[in-house]
């Protein structure tokens, strides 16, 4: 069962997810909040699988809950997917920095929303390349900042290459193909490599990838 945390000012949007989620077998709507400060203590207290939280909202925002859930050991399992109205803008950039595993925007159709909570409760970033190619030119305009908690040197020459290929946006399947590996290998180098980076999902080793300057724009 797929346990899911709704955090969003508006009762209506909440309803509407809620609607879409309640139906289906595998997926339970666990609590609701208003702000991110509740969602943060119903996070707390519901150890959810997934917590889908709106950017924008009073008291605390969404960012800030998702950085504040990031940085607590005790919601580790905690997956933040994050909603917004625009698609990738400012504000997503800075969520993902904060340890989102990914973004939803509210007008998705609902078999991909309900798609989407699948991908992210497995622990996979929802990522599509083409958000990954504008994390990419982000780092094109902005110096690239070393990650104080990446230690490129713990990294077998292959986790390097399956990270590097995690930042192009591929899948276990595809960074298989390409290191003419198994997928179940291609997902022990990507885990191990998660590990040694401190990174909570594939999205965050997207960011770290970038900023510990293991990849760089030019390689694309």
């Amino acid at each position: 069962m797929i346990r899911v945390l709704l955090v969003d000012d508006q009762p209506l949007l909440r309803s509407g997810f809620r609607a879409l989620l309640d139906v289906e077998d595998d997926i339970e709507v666990v609590a609701e909040a208003g702000d991110g400060q509740e969602g943060l203590a119903l996070a707390r207290e519901h150890l959810p699988d997934i917590a889908l939280i709106d950017i924008q909202m009073p008291v605390m925002d969404g960012i800030e809950a998702t950085r504040r859930i990031a940085a607590d050991p005790a919601l580790a399992r905690v997956h933040v997917v994050i909603l917004t109205n625009y698609g990738f803008d400012e504000h997503v950039f800075h969520a993902l920095r904060a340890g989102a595993a990914g973004f939803l925007v509210k007008d998705i159709e609902p078999e991909d929303f309900l798609h989407a909570m699948r991908v992210a409760a497995r622990g996979d970033a929802l990522l599509a390349p083409a958000i990954t190619r504008k994390l990419i030119n982000r780092y094109v305009t902005e110096p690239l900042h070393t990650a104080a908690d990446a230690d490129l040197n713990g990294l077998t020459n292959r986790e390097r290459e399956s990270v590097a290929l995690v930042a192009q946006g591929l899948s276990n399947d595809q960074i298989a193909e390409r290191m003419v590996i198994s997928p179940l290998t291609a997902k022990t180098h990507v885990n191990r490599a998660m590990t040694k980076l401190h990174a909570r999902d594939r999205a965050q080793l997207v960011v770290l990838a970038y900023e510990s300057g293991l990849v760089t724009p030019r390689n694309r």
